[in-house]
């Protein structure tokens, strides 16, 4: 088959033998293949990933030297099973499987791994465990974009965010982009959006921004004190005193009133909830700067070089910061639901499609924010070009 391997960052067109499954496994013909933020680090970054993820315990992960097959988002179908498999699908059926599978017995991360060659390729295996049915009527170039939209349902999830909440998105990269849309599906009444580029801007609106904003000519902080956010620390100080000298004045013990009030949530007040969908050093230490107190942070982009911040000004402000990673199988499958009942509009993140033969042009094409989001790799198409 043929397949684009990636080696000292650099990517060639071969041939390859065609995969056999192993036991549990599924075999698919690739119809579409997303390009994601984690291969374009991959690309560039390989042995810096694979030191990080080795001191979490997985010496799996793709090396510079290695010649890799990238790809973790995608859509396939059915070709063939390996043996101790349901055979729960028809050939030909369209699914899209989580990228985790087990080759010689042991886990490795398809398309970030050597052991598991990903879906940069005509065909590509999945553990049928981890495979889904692609709902009729779901075109294969949004069924390709489960994947990444799971990682934003599960950073919204891990937010916690309310539908009242105000929800911030700093950067509109693809997965910037996935978190707007997934806080619209969920509700979320009011999303700041804050981009450099105005095409990433526009994209943010398209997936539901309320607000967007340019952060060299605004901030996406500036509404914060108008709806009700406090963010100068003599406001927390009023708000504490002025509540005690209500209590103080009432004609029973205060302390029951306060626990009660505690209990319902009476004592909290409002906070935003950040996403930092950027991945770049100094935004966690500007983001806790010009946060309002109490701020909840959920950090998406993925910063592969080390980072300083003052923990200080973050304990000042009792900053609420999350880091988020992947999804669970009901998040995957609930997005692929999502995505075919209409309730997230996903169609403005794909900007353009190539081949097997136009990945290194497509990776190029995504360094300019003004043109692209998120490109998808179709194996039987001879574009060279997004």
């Amino acid at each position: 088959m043929k397949a684009v391997s990636c080696h000292q960052g650099e990517f060639t067109v071969v041939d390859l033998p065609a995969p056999v499954p192993e036991r549990g496994q599924v075999l698919l013909d690739v119809l579409r293949s997303g390009i994601c933020g984690s291969d374009l680090h991959a690309r560039k970054h390989a042995d810096q990933l694979a030191d990080l993820t080795e001191k979490v315990g997985y010496d799996g992960m793709m090396r510079s030297s290695q010649h890799v097959v990238l790809g973790h988002e995608f859509v396939g179908e059915v070709v063939g099973y390996g043996p101790g498999t349901r055979r729960r699908w028809r050939p030909g059926t369209r699914v899209v499987a989580m990228p985790i599978r087990r080759t010689a017995g042991t886990a490795h991360m398809t398309g970030l791994s050597e052991s598991a060659p990903g879906s940069y390729a005509e065909q590509v295996l999945v553990e049928e465990a981890l495979t889904f049915p692609v709902p009729d009527g779901l075109s294969p170039d949004l069924a390709a974009l489960t994947e990444p939209l799971a990682v934003a349902l599960h950073a919204v999830h891990r937010s916690e965010i309310r539908r009242r909440d105000m929800a911030i998105v700093i950067g509109c990269g693809p997965i910037g982009l996935a978190v707007i849309g997934m806080l619209k599906a969920r509700g979320v009444r009011h999303i700041v959006a804050s981009d450099f580029s105005p095409a990433r801007r526009d994209l943010a609106r398209r997936l539901g921004a309320d607000v967007v904003v340019d952060p060299a000519t605004g901030s996406p902080y500036a509404g914060c004190a108008d709806r009700g956010h406090i963010v100068k620390a003599p406001q927390l100080f009023d708000l504490a005193m002025d509540g005690m000298s209500q209590l103080r004045r009432l004609p029973v013990p205060w302390e029951p009133l306060y626990r009660a009030g505690e209990a319902v949530g009476a004592t909290d007040f409002k906070r935003p909830v950040i996403f930092e969908c950027v991945g770049v050093p100094g935004m966690l230490d500007g983001l806790i700067g010009q946060a309002p107190l109490q701020s909840r942070v959920v950090v998406v982009g993925v910063c592969m070089d080390q980072d300083r911040l003052q923990p200080a000004m973050a304990i000042n402000k009792e900053i609420d910061l999350r880091f988020v990673l992947g999804y669970t199988p009901i998040e995957f499958r609930d997005t692929l639901h999502m995505l075919a009942d209409g309730k997230i509009n996903a169609a403005p993140l794909v900007t353009g499609t190539v081949g097997l033969h136009g990945v290194d042009n497509a990776f190029n094409a995504l360094s300019d924010p003004e043109k692209h989001a998120k490109i998808l790799i179709d194996p039987r198409s001879a574009a060279t070009a997004p």
